[in-house]
């Protein structure tokens, strides 16, 4: 409770502006005894296929080419570089936990979509950052034959809360979070 007798939110979902008016759902869990929470695609979005991207030329031409072309390396490397599926969802939490998000049991078995990072990590002070508004995006990465055509509303995968443990003895970080996705340089 607050100082005004008010329960104050401890953790949960969002939309954030830009799809205020999307008709978007916020994320649930399925079940009475599901840990994750499933996310869904916030618009129709095109996963293409790593291997209609030049990854053959490139994997041709690291076997059988003495020195491979920088174009032929670019295109698989290109290739092999995942997206980014808008959620339209952003997450507030308690500043010791961390929303974790994980492939859905179905995405790599149905599918052939996978999280190329195994696990997202949302940290508290990504929610309401000034770069994105804290939208939470998938990764994901189809290692299928055919491109993926996911429909808005489509569960892309599941997000699970955990608090975290941090060292003794350590220095505190000094910096707050600057930007959105991918935001923390060295």
């Amino acid at each position: 409770m607050n100082f005004r007798g008010e329960e104050m939110k401890k953790r949960g979902f969002e939309i954030v502006a830009k799809y205020a008016d999307a008709g978007l759902n916020l994320p649930q869990r399925q079940t009475k005894q599901a840990a994750g929470y499933d996310f869904e695609a916030a618009a129709d979005f095109v996963v293409p296929s790593i291997w209609k991207q030049g990854l053959f030329k490139a994997l041709h031409a690291i076997k059988h080419a003495a020195k491979p072309g920088e174009e032929e390396l670019t295109a698989g490397d290109q290739a092999l570089k995942p997206v980014l599926v808008p959620t339209g969802i952003k997450a507030y939490m308690q500043p010791d936990e961390v929303l974790m998000l994980f492939n859905r049991s179905s995405g790599p078995l149905k599918r052939r979509l996978i999280l190329p990072n195994g696990v997202g990590i949302i940290d508290a002070d990504y929610y309401n950052n000034p770069a994105n508004e804290g939208e939470i995006f998938v990764q994901l990465l189809n290692y299928g034959l055919f491109d993926y055509h996911i429909k808005k509303g489509e569960r892309i995968a599941q997000g699970i809360f955990m608090p975290y443990l941090t060292a003794d003895d350590e220095s505190m970080p000094k910096n707050d979070r600057a930007g959105g996705f991918g935001s923390t340089k060295k």
